[in-house]
């Protein structure tokens, strides 16, 4: 089966108030950003509130994300979770099926 190149992505999405108030809430919780210091072996992260849909791979695209975001993939700063999908889940959030978040390191 030959791969198939995705030229365009459209990977604009919008959050009804609610559901991103939602997600906002678990992503920003005590126990998650513990648990994402953790993983990192990080004194302490911040939430940013940027959210992205992963893109197919593709030459303007090259890391899978929108190349806007693509500065913080490369630094010492950031990290780049993808939400869990129970949070997806429980803020109702279906489309997009997959989201991905920045956190910030705090020194």
């Amino acid at each position: 089966m030959p791969l198939k190149i995705v030229d365009n992505f459209d990977s604009s999405f919008t959050l009804e108030s609610q559901a991103q108030e939602t997600l906002f809430q678990l992503l920003a919780g005590e126990s998650f950003l513990k648990q994402i210091c953790q993983q990192l072996q990080w004194e302490k992260v911040e939430f940013t509130e940027l959210l992205f849909q992963p893109v197919p791979y593709s030459l303007t695209t090259p890391k899978g994300m929108p190349a806007e975001f693509e500065k913080f993939h490369d630094s010492d700063e950031y990290a780049i979770i993808n939400v869990p999908p129970n949070f997806m889940f429980s803020a109702k959030i279906f489309k997009p099926s997959r989201l991905c978040t920045i956190f910030r390191k705090i020194s």
